[in-house]
């Protein structure tokens, strides 16, 4: 059973993830102490389901900027797996070069903890927001995304 409910504090994470600078850095929800996050999370890299959102969030970062709220997107997915996407190129079906950052939950400590690994150990494609305070402030689970990649 999930862990994670609205108006309740995220977990302090503390995550591998690879940078917009295009280097491996660990991220914790500390770091965004004071702004909104928006976090989501998608099944895995190298699927059809998932590049136009991610660049979409990635191109539109400053907008959300703007408002005090920052992005990261999560997949189980290693950092050199993130790398290897990034470094393709949009044309040939990778992400190119991304302005958010890609965690890497490779031991699925958040997926546990938001009970988003449902089959085998894919992740669901779901999104949270934290708020300031770093509290679940809204949530929206997007399924069609998994079962159209199985």
């Amino acid at each position: 059973m999930s862990k994670a409910f609205v108006t309740k504090p995220a977990p302090d994470f503390n995550i591998e993830a690879f940078m917009p600078s295009e280097e491996f850095e660990k991220v914790k929800l500390s770091d965004y102490k004071g702004k909104y996050l928006v976090m989501f999370f998608y099944p895995m890299d190298f699927t059809f389901v998932c590049p136009t959102e991610i660049i979409g969030f990635s191109d539109r970062v400053e907008e959300f900027r703007k408002i005090g709220c920052e992005v990261i997107a999560v997949s189980c997915d290693s950092v050199y797996c993130h790398y290897a996407w990034c470094s393709q190129s949009r044309k040939e079906g990778g992400l190119g070069k991304m302005n958010i950052p890609l965690l890497a939950d490779v031991t699925h400590s958040l997926s546990n903890f938001f009970f988003l690994i449902k089959i085998s150990t894919i992740r669901q494609h779901q999104h949270y927001i934290c708020n300031n305070v770093q509290h679940i402030f809204w949530t929206m689970e997007c399924t069609w995304s998994l079962r159209v990649a199985l």
